[in-house]
Parts: C-alpha cells; structure tokens; sequence
C-alpha cells in the first residue's frame, strides 16, 4: 500500500525553450513604470549637468555656419525668447544623445525576460550596433554633410544678400539633418532584422535591387533640402548601407543552412 506521505511524481513535458513567467498586465505596467522613470532621472540629471555649458554647446553646432558666412554676416534671433530657448533644446537633444545607451539598456531589461537565449544571443549585437550606427550617422552629418550644405546654399546666394541665418531655423535645419541620417544608418540592422525574422530573403533583396535604389533617392530627395548635394550624400550611404545589410544577411543565411 502506497503511503500518503510519498511524494507523487508527476510527468512535466520536456520543451526545449524555457518557460517563460506569465504576469498579469498590471504587473508589466509597474515594471515599465519603473524603467521610464529611471530613464527620465538620468535625462534630468544630464540635461541639468549640460545646462551651464549650453551656450557654449550652440557655439559649437553653428561652427560649420558660422565659418560659411561672409565677414559682414552673423546669425540672429528674430524673437525675444530665441537666444534662451535654441540652445535650451538643443541641451536637451545632446542629453538625450548621450542617455541613447542607457535608454535602449533599460528597454532591452523590460523585454529581455520575454526572449529566449538563443533571441538574447542576437539582440545584444544588434542593439550595440544600432547606437554606434545611429552616432555614425549624426557624425556623418555634422562633419561631411553640414559644412558642404552650408557652403553650396552660401556660394550660390546673390552678392546683394548678407546671409543672416536664424538661429531656431539653423537648429531645427540641423536637429531634423541628425535625426535623418542617424536614422538612415540604422538601415544595416533593419535589413538584417526583416532576414532574420523571414519576412524577406537576400535573393529577393538582391533581386529588388534597383528598385531599392530607386527608392533611396526618392526617400533623399524629400527628406533633404533641396538641392542636388544633399540628396546625393543621403541616397549614396543609404545604398551602400543597404548593401552592407545584405551581405551580413547571406552571411547569417548560410550559418542557418549549415546548423
């Protein structure tokens, strides 16, 4: 006779993947909670650590304008509020550049339960490589695409025009610029991440080519000012990083054929 007392044995399915914890949406909720507001401390912090040299920060962005513009020329501020709230935003863009890591880490600890190790193993690559890219492109911008804008827009205004840039306009112009190409290079790791997942293939990439490139001059020339240069040096890195994409992608279909 089988005591009471002897522990029952019972037959758990054998799966591969582990378990993952289920909670209930309350509880996801407070645990995003919790890492938005560490997100919005270290944006407060770093902003109120920049604030004393936003000045100085401004200075530094419309160095490539102000090396532009002729002896007679300087920037203004056609409101009164203006010479206070540019370099204002723009401390708040650079804080929120240099919190870009720590964001996506806090982003990647609220989703990172959800995965299984074979998905973290891919996820921590793809997420270093989408902020060295994403500083590449607003480096890209800055040093290489701004000055020669700047110089096309300039040498091509009239000798009876002083060029007075604003100084909002200048930061919006140049705010929208990053943004643009830091986003644009992202492309590498967008194409990677639609072969990996299978929505697409590298023959059928390969195949849509030309069309793509098509697309990458279409997309340039609205998303630049409108002028032949800009476009040109948003639709070239644009092609080449989707082809940068595609070769990692075949690289990564033919470690998946050979497992």
């Amino acid at each position: 006779m089988t005591s009471s007392l002897t522990p029952q044995v019972q037959n758990q399915p054998q799966d591969d993947q582990p378990q993952l914890e289920s909670m209930p949406i309350t509880r996801h909720l407070m645990v995003l909670r919790q890492h938005l507001f560490k997100i919005v401390g270290v944006l407060i912090v770093l902003f109120f650590c920049l604030l004393p040299f936003a000045n100085t920060t401004y200075s530094t962005l419309s160095a490539p304008l102000r090396a532009q513009l002729p002896a007679n020329s300087s920037m203004i501020a056609t409101d009164v509020t203006a010479t206070f709230m540019a370099p204002f935003k723009l401390n708040f863009f650079i804080a929120l550049m240099l919190a870009m890591p720590f964001i996506i880490y806090q982003l990647w600890a609220f989703i990172k339960p959800a995965l299984y190790e074979k998905e973290k193993s891919l996820a921590f690559p793809l997420l270093f490589s989408s902020i060295f890219l994403f500083y590449s492109g607003i480096a890209f911008a800055y040093f290489i695409v701004l000055p020669s804008i700047l110089h096309f827009f300039i040498s091509v205004s009239p000798d009876t025009v002083a060029p007075m840039t604003d100084i909002n306009s200048y930061l919006t112009f140049c705010l929208k610029l990053f943004l643009v190409f830091g986003v644009t290079f992202e492309i590498p790791v967008i194409t990677l991440v639609l072969i990996l997942i299978g929505m697409v293939t590298t023959k059928t990439l390969a195949e849509k080519r030309r069309f793509i490139v098509v697309g990458c001059f279409f997309i340039a020339m609205f998303m630049t000012p409108p002028d032949a240069v800009s476009m040109i040096m948003l639709a070239v890195p644009m092609w080449m990083l989707f082809e940068l994409g595609l070769l990692f992608g075949k690289v990564v279909e033919k470690r998946k054929a050979v497992e």
